[in-house]
């Protein structure tokens, strides 16, 4: 009788040790806690000169910042621009300025000739059009400090990969020419636009496409002697137009000129949860998250990343978000309440595994 009392004693007690070890692997104060970390120590090596994190775990949240960076400080954000700027242009759509089926053509009659002519506005906005990612002048365009309309311009000259809507190619300038559209029709930048349609009514103080209101003070400077071939990295001639000149900050390219705090860019996140007055409709919201390459390997919304292909192993498919590869990383997943925000000044291809994967990999459980 004592042996089976105490055999069912000692039982429960594991199974209540195991539990609570269980509880306390499970804990998202833990969980947050132990992606600041990763942060930190990254920054105290010396290997990131600044970062910041903005993270959610149904209701226990962090918000912290790290080396020459504070919570207020706006980091280039790279990619994360492309979800922004769509985000304004939607805002037209929500005014019936364009449907998402128009021809691109329509607005940009000079986007014409070898399978141009069947590109649309949907194609451009979810990396279907057949659009390289960067041009191949690239270089020579920054290196001449170009403007976005010259930009533009080549883009519009530049032979398709592919017939539209056929395969999935991550596409920057096809983002620039949705934008292009965007300021054919209101008369407006794409950096006015970004200020007047997001910015503004989301309240993001501390955020410009470009640098707007903000002070080259205000911003993070990027690693760039770790940067991407296609920003100047590893060449010395490039500091009159890599990711830290004062050329690229101030042009606000579309697909990855944008300037915001850890804050500010869950706060743009959030809006997609709960459409504040004056953003986007909740109809253009739906939209901006469906998935439209539903016949691709790839899914993408209207600017944004979707599921755990795109960002996170396992996040949810309704996640969305972005990444940018100035070394930046933000998503939401809305079913099982979690949300992330990290912005280094490491650039993404700097190190493998990069300190913002690690540290998304905590929140992401």
């Amino acid at each position: 009788m004592r042996r089976r009392q105490f055999l069912t004693t000692t039982t429960a007690a594991v199974a209540s040790g195991v539990l609570m070890h269980s509880l306390r692997a499970a804990d998202p104060t833990t969980a947050l806690e132990q992606a600041a970390e990763i942060l930190k120590t990254a920054v105290d090596s010396g290997q990131v000169a600044a970062a910041s994190i903005v993270a959610r775990i149904g209701d226990e949240r962090i918000s912290r910042a790290f080396g020459s960076a504070n919570i207020d400080s706006a980091f280039l954000l790279g990619s994360i621009s492309k979800p922004m700027a769509i985000a304004a242009v939607m805002r037209l759509f929500d005014q019936r300025a364009f449907a998402l089926e128009d021809l691109a053509s329509k607005y940009l009659p000079e986007f014409k000739g070898e399978g141009r002519e069947l590109v649309t506005i949907k194609h451009l906005m979810t990396h279907v059009s057949g659009l390289p990612d960067q041009l191949p002048e690239n270089a020579q365009l920054r290196r001449s400090h170009a403007t976005l309309e010259e930009f533009a311009k080549a883009a519009m000259r530049t032979p398709l990969h592919f017939s539209p809507g056929t395969k999935y190619e991550y596409s920057s300038m096809a983002i620039l020419l949705a934008t292009e559209i965007a300021r054919r029709i209101s008369g407006k930048s794409i950096l006015e636009l970004v200020q007047a349609n997001v910015v503004e009514p989301l309240g993001m103080d501390h955020s410009a496409l470009g640098y707007g209101r903000l002070t080259a003070q205000q911003t993070i400077a990027v690693q760039t002697e770790k940067a991407a071939p296609e920003a100047g990295g590893g060449d010395p001639t490039a500091k009159a137009w890599d990711w830290s000149s004062p050329y690229w900050r101030q042009l606000g390219a579309p697909w990855g000129g944008m300037h915001a705090s850890a804050p500010d860019v869950h706060r743009f996140l959030e809006a997609f949860i709960n459409p504040p007055p004056g953003f986007l409709s909740p109809q253009t919201v739906q939209l901006m998250l469906q998935n439209h390459n539903t016949s691709l390997r790839v899914p993408r919304g209207l600017g944004f990343a979707l599921g755990p292909l795109s960002i996170s192993p396992t996040v949810t498919a309704e996640t969305f978000g972005h990444s940018g590869s100035t070394g930046t990383l933000a998503w939401w997943d809305q079913p099982r309440g979690r949300s992330l925000v990290i912005l280094t000044s490491l650039p993404g291809q700097a190190v493998k595994p990069h300190p913002r994967e690690l540290a998304s990999a905590k929140v992401a459980g």
